[in-house]
């Protein structure tokens, strides 16, 4: 990337930052402004920016990116709360999420009959995580129940690692499938890493958890550095966990939940890093999704991939949400309001950029472009369904009276802040 590249990309979060507020609360989004702005002056548009989804720098950033939101999300997870009062959530990860995958791997057959079963898994793997950064405004209304909002933002902050060890286990099954003599291998490996990658996760987060606590009651830390060493902490697990053979990002997810749980000290750092520099990176993604793997797909767009993309953003999301939802005496709107607002975003691209692309699948580009049309679909449409639907439910909610929707809930802070507009 040359500096002409650097200085229009940077040009750009300037321009952002001096229009944000008025953007607050509307149907503009900032992963929609980004995809689009990187769409316009990469390949797609008038050719700018030149970006190779291969370049070193781009799985640079994606690495970096998928490690610190998967550790950080993580640790913010109050376990003991979680088990309390979002009963929500729990159903929509532990029932919904796999019931999705599986409707989502019966649908990809059906419909693109060339793919092995193992890249359908894949395929319906790497698009089941939520990104409630597309849904802005729903996060972040007031209007909103705050049990509704928090189901949304505590399942996006954990289905992307939840999901994960299915996507590397799919995907491996699927190299395994059209490779038959190292299949044995491929299985071996994976496994391998599924295992180690906990277990290393659990070892770094607790011995973080107790190195801080302790630099806390000494009072040798200073708290501006507090974050670094938690930054630190969450690059030092992912390598670690690599460098003995097992996945970094898991670990990084574990190690975070770990961390978190065991921490005595308050750490407001994993509060804040997230709406400061996290977004800064997760903006740069979105780019690089708009200016690297949007014209690509496109190329490849195809009524069948259109007709997957919707179905995953509808069906494929909707009917598992509502069957796990089941006992729950959540009225159907509600129901249709959790199901509709489970947008696909940054876990789904980064996947794509860190697992997609290191996997050798026959049908490598048809998983790409699914994958990146039903994203670029989801900026597209819950962007700017958030605001108006956030207003029109939190209206129907205030109706409601006493309920299951309005019941209080402990608040789980996730990622909100700077990507999430406002809303009254």
């Amino acid at each position: 990337m040359d500096l002409l590249s650097i200085a229009i990309i940077v040009a750009g979060f300037l321009l952002f930052s001096l229009i944000s507020g008025r953007l607050r609360g509307t149907i503009i989004t900032a992963p929609l402004v980004f995809t689009g702005f990187g769409f316009l002056v990469g390949s797609g548009g008038i050719d700018l920016v030149r970006t190779e989804v291969d370049h070193s720098i781009i799985h640079f950033v994606a690495e970096l990116t998928l490690i610190l939101v998967l550790f950080t999300d993580a640790a913010r997870i109050d376990l003991t709360r979680l088990r309390r009062d979002h009963n929500l959530p729990v159903r929509m990860l532990l029932i919904g999420l796999p019931l999705a995958a599986v409707a989502g791997t019966l649908l990809a057959i059906q419909i693109f009959p060339s793919l092995l079963f193992w890249e359908a898994a894949l395929l319906a793997a790497l698009l089941a995580p939520t990104d409630a950064a597309l849904g802005q405004s729903v996060v972040s209304a007031k209007a909103v129940p705050v049990r509704i909002r928090q189901a949304i933002n505590v399942e996006s902050g954990l289905n992307d690692g939840i999901a994960l060890p299915a996507v590397l286990l799919f995907a491996a099954l699927a190299s395994a499938e059209s490779d038959v003599n190292g299949a044995s291998e491929w299985i071996r490996f994976v496994l391998f890493q599924l295992s180690l990658g906990p277990l290393i996760g659990v070892i770094a987060g607790l011995a973080g958890a107790r190195l801080l606590d302790v630099a806390a009651e000494r009072g040798s830390v200073d708290s501006s550095f507090q974050g670094i060493g938690i930054l630190s902490l969450a690059l030092l697990t992912y390598i670690s966990a690599e460098l003995f053979g097992g996945n970094g990002f898991i670990a990084a997810f574990v190690g975070g939940m770990v961390f978190g749980k065991t921490i005595r000290h308050p750490c407001t750092f994993l509060f804040e890093f997230m709406e400061t520099e996290g977004q800064l990176l997760m903006l740069i993604t979105f780019l690089i999704f708009g200016a690297a793997l949007l014209p690509e797909a496109l190329e490849h767009l195809s009524p069948a991939i259109f007709l997957y993309a919707v179905l995953s953003l509808t069906i494929i999301r909707m009917v598992p949400i509502a069957l796990s939802l089941i006992g729950t005496r959540l009225r159907v709107p509600t129901q249709l309001f959790l199901g509709w607002f489970g947008p696909r975003g940054l876990a789904s691209i980064l996947f794509v950029l860190l697992i997609l692309e290191e996997s050798d699948l026959p049908h490598h580009d048809e998983l790409l472009s699914i994958t990146v049309i039903t994203v670029a679909l989801s900026i597209v449409l819950h962007g700017i369904t958030a605001a108006p639907f956030a207003s029109w439910y939190g209206k129907l909610a205030s109706r409601m009276g006493e309920c299951e929707e309005n019941q209080q809930v402990n608040e789980i802070p996730l990622r909100e802040g700077h990507m999430m507009n406002e809303s009254e």
